[in-house]
This record gives C-alpha cells, structure tokens and sequence, in this order.
C-alpha cells in the first residue's frame, strides 16, 4: 500500500488506519506493547477510567504512550449526558495542555452501550463551539451520521455493531450509506472481533477502524494486535484494488474458447 494512502482527520496525517483504545489489558507493560504491536498512531484514552496525570500517586498511561509519540485521543467513554461529556473533554484539554482532537460518546443504555443521539447531537455542538475538534461514535443511521457532519465533527464513527461484542459488520447497506454520503473520514467504532471483521469494513470503504476488546480480550492480545494491523492493510488494499464483480455462476479462470481442444473442432 502507497504510504502515500493516508489517513487524514483535522488536518493531520496518519499511515495507520488502525486506532485503538487502551482498556482491559493485564498491565501496563502489555498496553503498551500490543499497541506497538498494532502499528497504531492514534490511542484513544477514557478519561474517566485512566489515570493520564490527575493522580499523582497512580501509574501513568502516558509513560506507556508518550503523546511525542502517539496521537492521544481522549475520550467521553461512561458518559451518559450531554453536560458529562462536555465536562470530561474540559478536563482533558487541561491534562493536555490545550489538546482539542476528543473522541466523543455519549451512551443511552447501560446494557448494549448504544449511542444517546439527541444528547450525542447537543453535546457535540456544545464542544465544537468551544473550539474542539470532534470524532464521534454514533449509530449506523446514516441521517445522524450526516447531521453529525453537517454541524461539523471532523469524524464519524458509526459501529458495527454492540460494543465489545465481537459481532462484526452487522449493517453493511448503513455503513455504505453512510460512506457515499460523507465528506468527512468514516472510522468503524465497536463490535470488530477478529482480523477478518476489520478488513470487511476497510473493503466497505471506511477509512479507519477504532478497536479496544477484539485485541484487549484476546488470549494472546499482541499476536491480535498485529493480526488486526494486517486485517486493516489487507481490507484497504482489497478496497482500492476493486474486487471483481460477484455472479451468480461459475466464470472459468482459463476460459475455453479459442483453445484447439474446443469440443466440436
């Protein structure tokens, strides 16, 4: 693949198109060493359940994930309103020193972890006038994702399905819907399980896969790290590349005629 097939969002560049969170590893140091694993650039941190330098006294993520060397994406994850979404990207622009790329999310069910859209929309609206540049995770409905857009998020991040269910691409007509339309990256957020759920969406033509659980909760999650960093190379290149059109029946490899076994010569 061109290293010159990069991802662009809010006006940086990235070679990777595999993001990735940094929740239920065993430790630290593994943390740190599947998201090496992955070749992921930008690592999306829940401020809320990490410690990045408001506990003195606790292990810092950062010391895994230095931001000179990674793309820190903070995120609103365990926010159930509006108003608490907005108060975690504040914080997180003071932790940061004034960094404004935030992933944002705002739940409305504490079993599937299915976005709140109405206070997703409010929220977001609220961060982009305070001057933060937006990458939201929301539903496949491809009216929301175009809103979302509209009102300018420099991301959408539609899932795949549940969050950390492993499902995969449930909904291929929405996210291809959704893709058509946008003028903004599309990064599947949630319900990737294994490598071959990641390059389904990058042959959809997503321009990107956000991933915690499908590496996290793997038994062995560096080996899955780097086995999703391939799964997204193979899905992009298949993407550009163009897959041959699907038939019905069979279409011989060498077809037959002209050959001087024909039958009937």
């Amino acid at each position: 693949m061109s290293k010159q097939d990069l991802l662009t969002i809010a006006g940086r560049d990235f070679q990777s198109r595999l993001l990735v969170g940094t929740g239920k590893y065993q430790d630290m140091a593994q943390t740190g060493e599947a998201i090496r694993a992955s070749g992921a650039e930008i690592v999306t941190v829940a401020i809320r359940r990490t410690n990045i330098g408001q506990n003195a006294d606790e292990e810092n993520l950062l010391d895994v994930i230095p931001p000179d060397e990674f793309t820190i994406l903070p995120n609103t994850a365990g926010c159930y309103t509006a108003a608490d979404a907005v108060r975690v990207c504040r914080l997180a622009r003071e932790l940061l020193n004034g960094h404004t790329l935030v992933k944002l999310e705002v739940l409305g069910d504490e079993k599937t972890l299915y976005p709140d859209v109405p206070a997703t929309l409010e929220a977001a609206e609220q961060l982009i006038n305070d001057g933060f540049e937006v990458m939201v995770y929301t539903s496949d409905d491809p009216i929301a994702a175009q809103r979302l857009e509209q009102m300018g998020c420099v991301a959408v991040m539609p899932l795949a399905s549940p969050i950390g269910s492993g499902l995969g691409v449930q909904n291929h007509y929405n996210l291809m819907t959704i893709i058509e339309n946008a003028n903004v990256p599309i990064i599947v957020d949630a319900g990737v399980g294994t490598a071959s759920d990641a390059a389904v969406a990058m042959e959809l033509g997503c321009d990107g896969v956000l991933m915690n659980t499908a590496i996290a909760a793997a038994k062995n999650p560096v080996l899955m790290a780097s086995a999703m960093r391939k799964g997204i190379e193979a899905g992009r290149e298949a993407f550009l590349a163009g897959r041959m059109p699907r038939r019905r029946f069979a279409s011989a490899s060498s077809p037959l005629e002209g050959t001087f076994w024909q039958s009937g010569s």
